[in-house]
């Protein structure tokens, strides 16, 4: 299975002026975070990106890539009718393909060499099935996320075979319906925010949307894990919601520890809060 095509919601009434926000990267140099975004992708190898906003935002949003804008569609979500309906607005470009699909609203930092995205794609098109990145979350926070349950794959410590999805659950769902053997006691499995995902997951949105004004990208997977091989891919690298509070704060002070300033930013830190305890 090739995955050659990458779509980043970015629709999100609370998310417009995020892909505008500027960061430092890890080699110093500023940019927009959609063109973080955008070079995360560039990184797994895939050059054909759609990226899905409100309309009228494609020209600021093209205006911080750079010449990344020669490589990117811009597609429209033209009513805010919920994040699957946002993801099945980029169904015409993404067509019968499997595709790379990034959230607009988090920023991936890697603790290796090798991109998040790409050792999800490289792992995708290995097993050519649906997958999703996941990190094992302590279970007051999955009412923030998706959250997988399943079992561990045999000889594989980072490997899961999903067989149930549920959105934001409460705890108490989460302890009767997402356990997960082997998991640290009280952790759970939650969406990393980036998956590669098959044409059957478009079919699935669409028919919800052809019923409903809603669509899940949840409850799609849920399906998915019902009818076909379905896995889960933990990942030891860092995803920051840009927009909680303090969100733009920690992905910015991650980036710089993982990056090449890290002995310039620590000695500061170190200095800032002497300073704050004088």
């Amino acid at each position: 299975m090739e995955v050659q095509k990458a779509v980043i919601t970015a629709a999100g009434p609370n998310q417009r002026k995020l892909p505008l926000q500027t960061l430092i990267d890890k080699e110093g140099i500023e940019k927009s975070f959609l063109e973080l975004l955008i070079e995360e992708v560039l990184a797994a190898g895939i050059n054909d990106i759609c990226v899905v906003v409100q309309p009228g935002d494609e020209l600021p949003y093209g205006q911080v890539i750079g010449d990344h804008v020669h490589g990117v569609t811009f597609v429209h979500q033209k009513k805010p009718l919920g994040y699957g309906h946002a993801l099945y607005s980029a169904s015409s470009f993404t067509g019968r393909d499997a595709f790379l699909h990034l959230v607009g609203d988090h920023l991936y930092v890697n603790r290796s060499s090798e991109s998040c995205a790409k050792h999800l794609v490289d792992f995708a098109a290995k097993h050519e099935c649906t997958v999703s990145t996941v990190q094992p979350t302590r279970e007051s926070l999955i009412p923030n996320f998706g959250v997988v349950g399943g079992s561990r794959m045999q000889g594989v410590k980072d490997v899961y075979q999903v067989e149930t999805v549920i959105e934001k659950p409460t705890p108490t769902v989460a302890e009767q319906k997402l356990l997960v053997p082997g998991l640290r006691a009280g952790h759970y499995l939650c969406f990393f925010g980036m998956h590669v995902l098959t044409p059957a997951v478009m079919d699935i949105l669409g028919t919800e949307l052809k019923s409903s004004n809603k669509a899940s990208l949840s409850a799609a997977l849920n399906r998915i894990a019902q009818s076909e091989q379905y896995l889960a891919l933990e990942k030891n690298d860092l995803r920051y919601d840009m927009g909680e509070k303090y969100g733009l704060l920690k992905a910015q002070l991650a980036l710089a520890l993982y990056g090449k300033d890290r002995d310039r930013i620590l000695n500061e830190l170190v200095e800032f809060f002497a300073l704050k305890d004088e």
